[in-house]
């Protein structure tokens, strides 16, 4: 029995012998021979690293001009676990020199202006790693504080946009705030102004203090690409100012005015009659902290009686100057519209009743389509559809399709009732009317930019929505609008221009219609036609009739012709006559 338990002792220690063998093994390997290895590991729990981030690109305006740009602040923070007293090389007297924390604190205090004995909590508030001394300062006061050499203090880079213009396009360049870009551009396009962040990565101390001579590396940040809008800055600025005016005659809630090239469909100006400063934006109304051309839908009223006359020239169902005798009422389906301003029955051409923009003459015209065509055109031209002009929010548009209109709709639809869009749907459709019948989408956003200059343009696909005839007839018949119509105040000296006023109901916000939108729309010079301009009030005080926005909008297109070098008119008006037979003066 010993022998036995003898032998089983003896198997035991033989064992533990060879365990304590192979640890003695890995011992000599790791502090010997795995020397590199094991001070690697130390050398990386002593690596810190810190965010580097990209410069946020600038807003450009079309000549290159800057918007929105980054600039170079900083919040001074600490680590109170880390601050403490310290000595500091004084120059003066040849020897080091002890500061306390109560020095630090007070020295700070006169660099950041800011309250010592506020400063002093947070610096000996052991509780917390993290502490903000003062957000935002400049580069200078930032030096100051680095060269105070205290312990556990940094300065953290913060972006921060600076806005040259103020308030010209605020709306559209939108802001940032604490959080990241919030409206406008700097929401739309930020993936491209914010650029990549890279890493500094480097050996801190025990006192997690960096050390000079120790590990250092970096991956540089990729700065963010610029953004080149479509807009002058010039312009916007005068549209602006212009809007604002006609909006503070007629006592209106909101107005805007918005420019466009017809060729390639850039927005030149979106002008709102009030305006925001992005540097400020909590001091401007959130009606207008968005461009209203965008956020704001409408019923067009007249205005979209131009898609009625384009459709019945394309259908072949009418001509300028085929006659019509036109009621003040007109009844169709057991339903009655009427014009309005009563008037005996009119012996009219087609054109004529376009210019005096009577809607019992429009319905007579339009009824010979059927309706879901008319309802395919208005889909065509952009209505019951949003547009997206690369602001990211799209502009909204109202049309339901016509198994569910009512039983005025079939009529109410072709002089633009029944059915809502915003101004960039009213300057969209006047775009490609006006511009040969090609549809060149309306965009804000010209370029993108590399830092390095290389530019990527936007670019956008056109389409034909109607024939280049039925483009030239419509043209006429906005001339007659300007020439003897309801838009004579557009005339512009030594130009030919056509436009469209419209005068619709504006909805309440419990139902109803409560007030108006009151809008002109025209294009110049109508031989060579390059602009189109729309100005549109919402809700003017006063009585229907009592509104005049054509000589706003020849206004603004005066000083866009202007401003573009564009040569006067070559050519005679092309308007056909209103009236069958000589007389041309009938009373309204």
């Amino acid at each position: 029995m010993n022998r036995i338990l003898s032998f089983r002792m003896r198997i035991g220690l033989a064992i533990v012998l060879a365990m304590l063998v192979l640890l003695s093994g890995r011992l000599f390997h790791v502090q010997g021979l795995d020397t590199a290895g094991h001070a690697q590991e130390a050398v990386s729990a002593r690596l810190a690293s810190v965010e580097v981030p990209g410069v946020r690109g600038d807003i450009l305006d079309a000549d290159g001009q800057v918007m929105a740009t980054a600039v170079e602040h900083y919040d001074i923070v600490a680590d109170p676990r880390i601050v403490g007293d310290y000595t500091v090389d004084d120059e003066d007297l040849g020897l080091q020199r002890p500061v306390t924390v109560e020095e630090t604190a007070d020295e700070l205090a006169e660099v950041l202006d800011e309250d010592a004995d506020e400063l002093l909590g947070k610096l000996t508030d052991d509780d917390t790693h993290y502490a903000v001394l003062s957000r935002s300062v400049t580069p200078e006061v930032r030096q100051e504080v680095k060269d105070l050499q205290a312990p556990g203090i940094y300065a953290e880079p913060v972006p921060e946009r600076t806005y040259p213009s103020g308030p010209v396009a605020g709306s559209i360049l939108g802001f940032v705030g604490s959080d990241g870009p919030l409206e406008g551009i700097e929401a739309a396009a930020d993936e491209h102004l914010s650029g990549e962040p890279g890493e500094r990565i480097y050996e801190v101390g025990a006192d997690g203090v960096r050390i000079p001579t120790a590990t250092y590396e970096e991956v540089p940040a990729v700065d963010g690409q610029d953004v080149r809008l479509t807009i002058d800055q010039d312009l916007q600025w005068f549209a602006q100012e212009a809007v604002a005016q006609k909006t503070n005659e007629y006592s209106a809630e909101w107005g805007n005015a918005t420019v466009a090239d017809l060729d390639t469909g850039e927005i030149l100006a979106m002008a709102d009659s009030q305006t925001v400063d992005p540097a400020e934006p909590g001091e401007t109304d959130e009606l207008f902290r968005r461009p209203l051309a965008l956020t704001q839908d409408f019923e067009p009223g007249s205005g979209g009686k131009s898609v009625t006359f384009a459709m019945a020239l394309e259908e072949g169902v009418t001509s300028p100057t085929e006659s019509y005798t036109v009621p003040y009422k007109y009844t169709s389906d057991g339903q009655t519209i009427q014009n309005a301003r009563s008037h005996e029955d009119y012996d009219m051409t087609a054109a004529g009743i376009y210019a005096r923009s009577y809607n019992t003459g429009t319905v007579m015209i339009g009824n010979q389509v059927d309706e879901q065509t008319r309802y395919d055109y208005l889909r065509q031209t952009g209505y019951g559809q949003p547009l997206d002009i690369g602001l990211g929010s799209e502009a909204k548009s109202i049309l339901r399709p016509p198994e569910e209109w009512d039983n005025r709709q079939p009529m109410t639809t072709q002089f633009g009732q029944g059915y809502t869009g915003s101004v960039l749907h009213t300057v969209q459709m006047n775009q490609m009317i006006a511009n040969g019948g090609v549809k060149q989408p309306l965009r804000i956003i010209d370029a993108y930019v590399d830092p390095d200059g290389t530019e990527h343009p936007v670019e956008s696909q056109q389409e034909r929505i109607f024939s280049e005839s039925t483009s030239e007839e419509m043209l006429k018949l906005m001339e007659g609008v300007v020439d003897y119509g309801s838009g004579q105040g557009a005339a512009i000296d030594g130009y030919r221009v056509g436009g469209k006023t419209s005068t619709a109901e504006a909805a309440g916000d419990n139902g109803g219609f409560d007030g108006y939108t009151v809008n002109f729309t025209g294009v110049a010079p109508l031989d060579d036609p390059q602009f189109v301009v729309s100005v549109t009030v919402h809700r003017p005080s006063g009585s229907f009739g009592d509104w005049e926005l054509a000589d706003a909008f020849s206004e603004i297109m005066s000083h866009t012709l202007a401003s573009y070098d564009v040569p006067p008119s070559g050519s005679e008006s092309e308007a056909y006559d209103g009236f069958v037979g000589e007389r041309q003066d009938y009373p309204w």
